[in-house]
């Protein structure tokens, strides 16, 4: 079910310290020197190596280009350009393919030497920059292909940056939690999730059985560790589906495992109300299998549909209220992936979600008062972001493909970093391999968490409590779970007795 992500870059505007929104970053209070990249290597498309139907364009139509031409044919999955690149010294670099789109926004899979290391954009119709920030080259020779994603582009050359060297404030995150009133346990546990964030990593896992489900049990198997986090889902709460028969003790695992001293996090699969499923009503949180339409519920037109979907989070609010009378604090998702466009609350748009957000925020914290929420907002483009004030934390899921162990800084933290107008914490809020954490430190890309997705990311399918390494294999697991600076269950605090930040108090 989570196999096929897409989370998009947003390209040359984190480069530049601006978020796709057009949101300013603060970047502290002394004015900087701009920092000014050299160009270490520009090569030619046309004289790069192509694959499929990928090929240099005998009579140029656009203007612009440099060289003798450019190259087309980005149409077909394994249509690809691929550069040998000289570096001559170890380093982080930004790549920049100069291109053009050949209509409308298009977003294309860059890899270094066969590894994934995300997407550049374009939407402009002339030749312009498309970059992928911060990426890390040895000495040597690389090969850097571009791939079809969404294609059909026009690609001219790539240019070799030296990058911007990472800002530090970015981990001094001083802002406070978007209710005010939150719980003495929520602000310990947010205490203490800034007092580690810069330098720890929290190990995470999603498993709908709890502690003592499959995921955390071949975990505990293979590596002598438990998460730190517990990820849940509110999916089986949610009406159209307990009419179904549907029901759940996700509320009753938190409990638990928050009592064992460990952190639980909640998203909502949120199943459209049973008028607009118009297919299998267990996907019906898919937009192909309903026909809600946000946008009109939002603007007025849809007036029964308002009030369904303010039932649908009475019943969910009625689920938080149990967690929060047996003071568990919650990271809770909701609305996620928004951006991708696969979810109904994400089809329509950008200002319908956020109004959706917004009211949500709203309900639940100022009419339901409920206090033991940690808003992470997982958007998935920073076009898609409510406002500070409604956020406590950035996420990215993130699927990269089988075994790919990169820290996933180049298209995904060093944008999510972008979307607020002050600094917050960044977390990978899903998964599916794990990453190294030594790529992760070497990159400056200290998420918060992790939390991997449940079934084959981590257990074979069957009766037996067996690892799967189809995404991550026995011996990075255990290299990731044994690190000095992955923080397991084992490792949290008392968190009836930590102490609070004063900007919190």
């Amino acid at each position: 079910m989570r196999k096929n992500k897409r989370v998009l870059s947003v390209g040359l505007a984190a480069m530049l310290g601006v978020c796709a929104a057009g949101c300013a970053i603060s970047n502290g209070d002394a004015p900087k020197d701009p920092f000014v990249p050299e160009t270490v290597g520009s090569y030619e498309a046309e004289e790069a190596a192509f694959t499929g139907n990928v090929a240099a364009v005998t009579n140029p139509g656009l203007e612009g280009f440099s060289g003798t031409g450019y190259v087309e044919g980005f149409r077909d999955d394994e249509d690809t350009c691929t550069f040998l690149v000289s570096i001559a010294e170890d380093g982080f670099y930004d790549l920049n393919f100069v291109s053009a789109s050949n209509g409308g926004e298009k977003h294309n899979y860059v890899a270094v030497d066969g590894e994934q290391m995300g997407t550049v954009f374009i939407e402009e119709t002339g030749f312009t920059d498309s970059v992928l920030n911060r990426v890390y080259l040895a000495a040597g020779e690389h090969e850097i292909s571009l791939k079809k994603y969404w294609g059909y582009i026009s690609l001219d050359r790539l240019e070799i940056l030296t990058s911007e060297p990472i800002d530090e404030a970015i981990y001094q995150v001083t802002a406070g939690l978007s209710n005010p009133n939150a719980s003495e346990e929520t602000k310990r546990l947010y205490s203490y999730l800034l007092d580690i964030y810069g330098e720890k990593f929290l190990s995470g896992q999603n498993c709908d059985t709890g502690q003592y489900g499959k995921e955390f049990q071949v975990i505990k198997e293979a590596t002598g560790k438990t998460p730190a986090v517990l990820g849940l889902d509110f999916i089986e709460y949610t009406p159209s589906r307990v009419e179904n028969g549907s029901s759940s003790k996700a509320v009753e695992y938190a409990i638990n495992f928050w009592e064992c001293g460990g952190i639980v996090t909640f998203c909502w699969h949120w199943n459209a109300p049973s008028k607009y499923l118009t297919g299998q009503w267990y996907s019906g949180f898919y937009k192909e299998y309903t026909n809600i339409d946000l946008a009109k519920i939002m603007n007025g037109e849809d007036q029964e549909g308002y009030e369904l979907l303010l039932a649908d989070i009475d019943a969910i609010a009625v689920q938080l209220q149990r967690l929060e009378d047996a003071g568990v604090p919650i990271l809770w998702r909701p609305l996620h992936e928004a951006g991708g466009g696969w979810f109904w609350w994400g089809a329509s748009g950008p200002e319908a979600y956020k109004q959706l957000y917004i009211l949500m925020h709203d309900k639940l914290t100022n009419e339901y008062g409920l206090d033991n929420l940690i808003w992470i907002w997982n958007g998935q483009d920073a076009e898609w972001y409510p406002g500070d004030e409604y956020v406590d934390i950035i996420s990215e899921d993130i699927y990269p493909g089988e075994r790919v162990y990169t820290s996933q800084a180049a298209s995904y933290f060093n944008a999510a970093t972008n979307c607020s107008t002050e600094y917050k914490m960044v977390y990978m809020s899903e998964n599916g391999c794990l990453f190294d954490p030594d790529l992760a430190l070497r990159d400056g890309a200290m998420w918060g968490m992790w939390c991997t997705w449940g079934g084959e990311f981590v257990a074979q399918n069957g009766a037996f409590f067996n690892l799967s390494e189809q995404y991550t294999e026995e011996s990075m697991m255990k290299h990731v779970y044994e690190h000095e600076a992955v923080i397991t269950l084992d490792d949290l605090p008392d968190f009836s007795t930590y102490e609070i930040r004063k900007e919190l108090k």
